[in-house]
């Protein structure tokens, strides 16, 4: 289906094994992004575009850390594993089951930086707009995970940079040898899929971030930073997910396309447009 072979995608999900210790590529990816985030954020902070000075940028993050774990978590239960959730409401609980959802993520972390801004007497908007270029490249990490992980892959495709996902194969090769004779044979190339975890870390991930820290490189009327991030996402995740495989136990919403990471990016759109236009009364952030 695929012109030559295509790659397979078969890496060993533990980054380092020592005893009872396991350290995951997945929880790596988002120590990067963690990392970035306080290492840009300084720099930002050190240039004075945004409200912090450089030692109060660790506060902040220490706030998005649990925005991000607490949201992104019950935001998964929520959206995407409901009947999982009433059947066993422990489950939330169980994080290390993997599971996590941007979206409830980033509710969880508005309401952090909120919370945030209240106790240190900074603007809410003014906390966004600092953080939003920020977020971006800690996306990119995080489909970077997936990917090695090799889940949330995309539909099948004839495109020469088609890859394959063993654990997306139809039928499923348990027996990894098999699984390895195979592929070098040429049977699986008919199962070959977009990429669609690197789509999405190259487009709502590295390409809004370039944009949205050259934009934010001065200073900006207030709320329009959040609103391209906002825009900027939505469009970005909406296209993304053309090309991807939705969740098998939720499958397409409508239309043999709509997901639900399409509809929970609708209002993100909506949102985002909204702050847009209220930015052209705003002052410029000084």
């Amino acid at each position: 289906m695929s012109q030559g072979t295509p790659y397979l995608v078969d890496f060993d999900p533990l980054a380092l094994s020592l005893g009872p210790l396991a350290v995951h590529w997945y929880g790596v990816m988002y120590l990067l992004g963690f990392a970035a985030f306080w290492w840009l954020g300084r720099r930002r902070a050190a240039r004075g575009l945004g409200p912090l000075k450089p030692p109060e940028v660790e506060d902040l993050l220490f706030y998005c850390v649990l925005g991000v774990i607490l949201g992104g978590r019950l935001g998964y239960m929520l959206f995407y594993g409901w009947a999982q959730l009433v059947a066993d409401p422990l489950s939330l609980l169980r994080i290390w089951e993997g599971g996590m959802s941007f979206h409830g993520g980033l509710l969880g972390v508005i309401a952090a930086m909120a919370w945030y801004g209240r106790r240190h007497g900074a603007g809410f908007w003014a906390i966004t707009d600092f953080a939003a270029p920020l977020v971006p490249i800690g996306l990119m990490f995080g489909r970077l995970g997936n990917f090695i992980n090799g889940e949330l892959w995309g539909r099948l495709t004839d495109r020469p940079w088609g890859m394959i996902f063993p654990a997306a194969l139809e039928p499923p090769i348990a027996d990894h040898d098999r699984l390895l004779m195979l592929y070098a044979q040429g049977a699986l190339n008919d199962q070959a899929r977009h990429p669609s975890q690197l789509y999405q870390a190259s487009l709502e991930g590295l390409l809004l971030f370039v944009l949205l820290y050259w934009y934010s490189r001065r200073p900006r009327p207030k709320m329009a930073v959040s609103g391209w991030f906002l825009t900027g996402y939505a469009a970005f995740r909406m296209f993304a997910e053309l090309y991807r495989v939705p969740d098998a136990h939720i499958g397409y919403l409508a239309f043999d396309w709509l997901t639900m990471g399409q509809l929970l990016s609708l209002p993100m759109l909506a949102g985002g447009l909204v702050l847009l236009y209220l930015s052209r009364s705003r002052p410029v952030a000084g």
